[in-house]
Order: structure tokens, then sequence, then C-alpha cells
């Protein structure tokens, strides 16, 4: 039977004795849970989560075990993997593109909140769905700075347009709400405050009153300076006072990334290092580092011998590639690594919970990444 504990107190505690010759995803349940609380004592309103982040039960259920009450969901296996994990939380399907399959699902599945962008996904909804109790919120986009890339290319409409898909919710019977997201990894305040007063702008021309206002994800999670969420909140609250007055709506947010992201930290181990110095790693961009050419690779980095030593040795910047034989397969950006990194040792990236195994592949016989479950998400 082995001694080996089912709970490591760090990732390090881990690579010493294991040495594992796979990536691993080291996560701290205890770091989960400390996020989702500072959302739920510091956002005024309702906290949801962004199940395509991380849709790993372990996380899910720890999130429920939390206080989180409701979610944000895609797809129809998203529902499932949810209601595997509890019968009772709430599932807002905020997708805006739907199949009339994919409806059906949800309608079975007991999901009572939905958004679109555009009339001819609100007909496919209506055909389908009683509008008594049912929540239907107005996705608007609007060309605003301050996030990593832009979600409006794709979805969401425009505010004269919003202005009609507004009265036609109310006119239809359901419950008429609005939402946005300002893009990925946002950090500026200002970005949630201009989209709060051209929803308050969009529902006054419309006439409606909002039962619900969702200011979407796109928190930023730790790369270099933590984002001040406390500020967010901050201007999310005071923008609504003062856009809505006393009709101000309910509020909902749904972070993804910054609720996961820093509960898991990566662990890579360096296969070969070439004559000119770059290195190769067991994990790459058809791996948990899927995201490093979208929004760049992750700056925070660890680096351990084999032994679980520190390095002592200068730093350069090197190219890292991943294992994969395909020439793509390398981070955009050198790396500032040890110059006495040597094969076998390992290369730990923090806050790696959002989209690394999500959007995992198994391209070339790779991907295959160990979860381990530790009390600190520090080494």
């Amino acid at each position: 039977m082995s001694r080996q504990p089912s709970i490591w107190q760090t990732a390090l505690a881990h690579l010493k004795i294991e040495t594992p010759t796979q990536p691993v995803l080291y996560f701290s349940p205890a770091t989960l849970q400390a996020t989702a609380r500072q959302f739920i004592d510091g956002f005024d309103g309702l906290v949801t989560y962004a199940v395509k982040a991380n849709d790993s039960r372990t996380v899910l259920e720890n999130l429920v075990a939390a206080g989180i009450t409701a979610f944000d969901v895609a797809s129809p296996a998203e529902m499932h993997a949810l209601r595997a994990v509890s019968p009772d939380v709430a599932m807002h399907y905020n997708n805006p593109v739907r199949s009339r399959d994919e409806i059906a699902q949800a309608v079975a599945l007991g999901v009572q909140s939905y958004s679109i962008d555009a009339p001819h996904e609100f007909d496919k909804l209506r055909a389908q769905v009683a509008p008594e109790g049912v929540e239907v919120a107005v996705r608007l986009r609007l060309p605003v700075a301050g996030a990593a890339y832009d979600f409006g290319a794709k979805f969401g409409a425009d505010a004269d347009q919003a202005v009609v898909l507004l009265r036609m919710v109310k006119e239809a019977g359901f419950t008429p709400s609005m939402t946005f997201h300002p893009g990925t990894q946002c950090a500026a305040p200002s970005a949630w405050s201009t989209y709060i007063t051209t929803c308050a702008e969009v529902a006054k021309a419309a006439n409606v009153r909002l039962a619900r206002l969702n200011v979407g994800g796109g928190f930023a999670a730790n790369r270099g300076v933590a984002p001040d969420l406390t500020a967010i909140f901050d201007a999310i609250h005071n923008s609504a006072e003062a856009a809505f007055g006393e009709n101000a709506p309910a509020l909902v947010c749904e972070p993804g990334r910054a609720m996961v992201a820093e509960s898991f930290t990566l662990a890579t181990r360096v296969k070969s290092i070439r004559e000119d110095g770059a290195v190769f790693l067991n994990d790459g961009i058809y791996g948990a580092l899927s995201e490093a050419p979208s929004i760049g690779v992750p700056d925070r980095m660890t680096t351990v011998t084999s032994d679980g030593a520190s390095h002592d040795g200068g730093m350069s910047r090197r190219m890292v590639f991943g294992p994969t034989c395909d020439s793509i397969d390398q981070l955009p950006d050198p790396l500032l690594l040890p110059s006495d990194l040597a094969e076998d040792d390992y290369v730990l990236f923090a806050g790696m919970g959002a989209y690394s195994l999500a959007t995992v592949t198994r391209f070339n016989g790779y991907g295959l990444i160990e979860t381990v479950t530790v009390q600190h998400a520090d080494l």
C-alpha cells in the first residue's frame, strides 16, 4: 500500500519524491475557495463561475463548497458536468449562439437564464422556451480598450440593435436583462464603467427596466502585477448606482480566469537543451501553455533542479519549444532562465488554472497532464 499522501504539502515536496516525467498541474483547493470568497465578499451581487475556464469536477465541487450557487455554461456538456456535481445550482446559458438541439437540452436540464445578441437567435430561443420565469439577457458590445483581446468581433449587439432586442424580450414575456463581456484579461475599471453607462442608456431608450445586469467575466488574473479587484468592484457598484439610480438592476458577474487561475501551478520538465541554449520542455502550446500565442507567455516562473534544489547561475533569455514535432510548438517570446538549467530540471509556471486543462490536446501523443492536490499554491 502506498504511503504517499493524497494531498501534498507543496508542489516542491511532490517533485522531490516523485520526480514526474510528465507535466503536472498542482491544484490547491484552499486557494480556489479563498478566491471564491474574495469575489463573494467583494462583489455587490451574484457571483457565478464561467465553467469554460476549467471544468474539472474537483474545481466545480470546491466552488460549490465555497458558496458559489450559479454557473455560466456554454454547452450542454458543461451543464451535465455541473449536474453531476449538484442538482441545485443555477445555470446561466450565456453563449448567445445555440443550435435548436442545444436549446432543447438546456430546457430539459432546467436552465432559466439565457443571453441573445441577434433577432434570429431570439427566434430560435422563444420557439422552444416558455417565457414565464425565464430570463433573457441582451448582450452588448462596445469598442472598449483595456483587455488582452476583445470578444466583440464574435459576440454582442451594437447599442441600437440592443434597444430593439430588449423590446422584443419584454414584449415576448421574458424577464429582460442585459449582459456584456469587457474582454479577456481586463484590468481597467473604466471598461466596466463605460459598459454599464451604455447599458443604462440602452434600457432607457427601450423603455425597459432591467431585472439584472451581468457585468461579465474578463477579470484579469495575476501576470506580474496582481489586478486590483477591489477597484473594479467599486467601479461596478458606483457606475451602476450613478447610471441607473433607483432603478438599478441586480448585479451578476461571471469570473472564469480570475476565479481559478491562482489555484493551479504547472510543472514542466526539461527534455533537452540545444547548443544555442534553446530549451525543449515536455509541454507546450498544444498542452497547458496553449494561451501563450494569444495572450503572451506566463511571467511568473520558478526553476528547480531535478532533485528540487535552486539554481544559482546567471539568467539569460532562451527560446523555448514544446515536445511535439510541429515547428510552431514554441513559446512566442524567449523566457528568462538560469544558465545552469539542465536536462531533467523543472520549470514551474504559477497561475495556470485557467485554459490549461480545458484546452489541452493529445496532439502527437503528448498532452497527458497529471493533477496533484496540494495544500499550498506556492512552492
